[in-house]
């Protein structure tokens, strides 16, 4: 009757006591380390070269843009994508991030979330669409979504440089991990939300299974589509300033190395830029989205 009681009171004051602390620490540190030392090769030499070759192309392709002609361009991006007080901001954001002495930064930065955006969207497009047209694979993607989604930023950092070792590489890998869900997440959600009734109107005249993805419920699902375009943009851009405590460069890097030295200054200026370039990116991915089917025009400052 006393073990009993005592262990009545175990479980109520000490439940954890009453079992052996399960050693998870070491667990993942035992998977990770197998799986660098059997596939580090295969990371290196089949996914790292296609990332570094698109990033160092796009930015190529932007800095070799002359800043005066590029602010012409951004200006006409965001009156087109959105109107003339966005295409105004755009353009007195970027130039006021040059007037700073952080353009350069500014080009690898947008590079970089450049090319972190254009693998989401074309590794998270397919799967929303596989997720739409399945229950049983979105099932399956949920819990997975869930983890990449919700896991701390700085946790995806490690396993990165363990398989690419330090620079803009792993840090793009981490970013594209961390901010591919929402594509995938929206674009099945966008997809399914497409009335029944387009779709059978669809079929009734002989369209076909694919005809009707990509003329009738890709069309009505765009502004869906363009949200999780913007949400992947916004955590693109906060993991590449995250990336740069492991190599990654831009205005990430401008802020890491204030801190570093305690230099507000630098840090303040690293961060105004990042600030400005979020908001830029934000109101003309918004701005394609109002414009999108469906939707009505609004225009934001």
């Amino acid at each position: 009757m006393n073990e009993l009681m005592e262990f009545l009171r175990l479980l109520i004051t000490d439940p954890f006591g009453l079992f052996e602390a399960l050693p998870m620490r070491q667990w993942i540190t035992e998977a990770v380390n197998w799986v660098v030392a059997n596939f580090r090769g295969f990371f290196r030499g089949y996914v790292s070269p296609p990332v570094q070759s698109v990033m160092q192309t796009t930015q190529w392709a932007l800095g070799g843009i002359p800043p005066g002609l590029f602010l012409v361009g951004i200006f006409l991006i965001g009156w087109r994508a959105a109107s003339w007080r966005v295409g105004l901001f755009a353009f007195a954001a970027f130039a006021l991030v040059g007037v700073m002495g952080v353009w350069d930064a500014l080009i690898v930065t947008l590079s970089l979330v450049a090319t972190a955006v254009l693998f989401c969207v074309a590794i998270g497009l397919p799967l929303g669409i596989l997720c739409s047209r399945s229950d049983r694979f979105a099932t399956l993607m949920r819990p997975l979504l869930d983890i990449m989604q919700t896991t701390p930023p700085f946790v995806y950092l490690v396993p990165a440089v363990m398989l690419f070792s330090i620079g803009n590489v792993p840090g793009l890998i981490a970013t594209i991990i961390f901010a591919m869900p929402p594509m995938i997440r929206l674009t099945n959600l966008g997809i399914r939300q497409v009335s029944q009734e387009y779709i059978e109107a669809a079929e009734a005249f002989g369209s076909t299974p694919r005809q009707i993805l990509w003329k009738v419920q890709f069309p009505l699902a765009l502004p869906t589509l363009m949200a999780g375009l913007n949400q992947t943009i916004m955590l693109s851009l906060s993991m590449v300033v995250i990336a740069a405590i492991i190599g990654a460069g831009g205005l990430g890097l401008e802020v890491y190395a204030g801190l570093e030295r305690l230099n507000i200054g630098q840090a303040f200026v690293g961060g105004i830029g990042i600030v400005l370039l979020a908001m830029v990116l934000d109101r003309i991915t918004q701005g394609l989205g109002d414009k999108a089917p469906g939707r009505a025009p609004d225009e934001r400052p």
